[in-house]
């Protein structure tokens, strides 16, 4: 595939869900809380849903960043919001805690309950590699960001097709054992409210030059998002309800598939996975620093970045405390409504507005 193809019409979808999929359902907590908990059917119709919202979100946001030549959310929100734009800060920066506690508890559970390791060396691990990918700047994060992709789209396929053919039965019966809930449009809008990251992937976007280019990679970014979490969650159909109460869902089905090789593949890679997610966050705010400086004509000092990293890891690890399923359950349900209001109806309205008046 051509380089800049590649880079202008795939890129910014697969970081985006690079720091979703390590953010929650990469382990399979977040597809059981959001989708599962509507039933089979209604979790399907909620994914379809999220999927369409993070389509036309990330359009709209592409193209508007593209304009305005905003490639850090910084400027797009003073952009978007004028005054207003410190409100989604503070959102942003309840979000990111949220998700580094989320990505250490993840990584303490996977190491744990794989590995027979401390709940606190998973943590270390995962935090040790967040703080090595920040340091590494913006291109060794793109690198990893595409190549991890990839390696995390064939697992994910052999993991389904290998669930399909272990429990598939189990999997057809158990998606009409009961009927379409009412709650399933809720749930879809509510998980994408939070898991929009397309502001937070705005400098892969500098090659960008027409609308048509980034109305491509925006309405592709829904779908390469939610495919992995569409197939992980069809594989998690077989064992409903009593899925619903497992913290590491992906774990209770490589278990049930009693392969060690292929389990422990499985989670070294999701382990990847949830570094990602925490080096994507802190790399957008980092960016965001340094926009600052710009602005003022002078220099982010070298010692900023790694500081700041660990400040906001050590914070983390702290709330991870708190456990997975309720971090998942609570800390982002009460963010997901916040960032519906100063992002989402914003942008798909003012910002389309914005968008009808010019022509470029």
């Amino acid at each position: 595939m051509n380089k800049s193809v590649f880079r202008r019409y795939l890129l910014p979808g697969l970081v985006c869900q690079s720091i979703v999929i390590g953010g929650g359902y990469g382990t399979g907590r977040e597809l059981v809380e959001f989708f599962l908990s509507q039933g089979p059917l209604g979790g399907l119709l909620a994914i379809g849903v999220t999927t369409a919202v993070f389509s036309i979100v990330s359009m709209v946001t592409f193209e508007l960043a593209r304009v305005w030549r905003a490639f850090d959310y910084r400027h797009f929100f003073q952009k978007l919001l004028g005054p207003g734009w410190r409100i989604f800060e503070g959102c942003y920066l309840g979000l990111l805690l949220i998700v580094l506690a989320v990505v250490a508890a993840a990584a303490g559970e996977i190491v744990q309950k794989t590995f027979g390791s401390g709940y606190w060396i998973g943590v270390s691990i995962v935090m040790l590699g967040v703080g090595g990918l920040v340091l590494g700047g913006n291109k060794t994060i793109e690198r990893f960001f595409s190549l991890w992709s990839f390696l995390l789209y064939g697992l994910y396929i052999v993991f389904v097709l290998w669930c399909f053919r272990s429990f598939g039965p189990l999997i057809s019966s158990n998606l009409t054992a009961e009927p379409i809930g009412t709650g399933w449009m809720v749930a879809g809008v509510s998980y994408a409210g939070y898991n929009l990251m397309a502001p937070f992937v705005l400098a892969t976007l500098r090659l960008h030059e027409t609308r048509r280019e980034t109305f491509i990679a925006g309405a592709l970014t829904g779908p390469i998002v939610m495919i992995p979490g569409l197939l992980f969650f069809l594989a998690t159909v077989g064992y409903y309800p009593e899925i619903l109460d497992e913290a590491v869902p992906s774990d209770y089905l490589l278990t049930i598939l009693d392969s060690q090789v292929f389990r422990v593949a499985f989670q070294v890679v999701l382990i990847g996975t949830l570094v990602e997610t925490g080096a994507g966050l802190i790399h957008a705010f980092n960016e965001r620093i340094s926009g600052l400086r710009a602005d003022e004509d002078k220099e982010l000092p070298a010692w900023v970045r790694p500081a700041v990293a660990v400040g906001l890891l050590v914070i983390a690890t702290f709330i991870s405390q708190a456990g997975l399923i309720n971090l998942i359950a609570k800390g982002y349900g009460t963010l997901t409504w916040g960032f519906i209001i100063v992002y989402v109806i914003p942008v798909l309205t003012i910002g389309v507005w914005k968008l009808r008046a010019t022509h470029r």
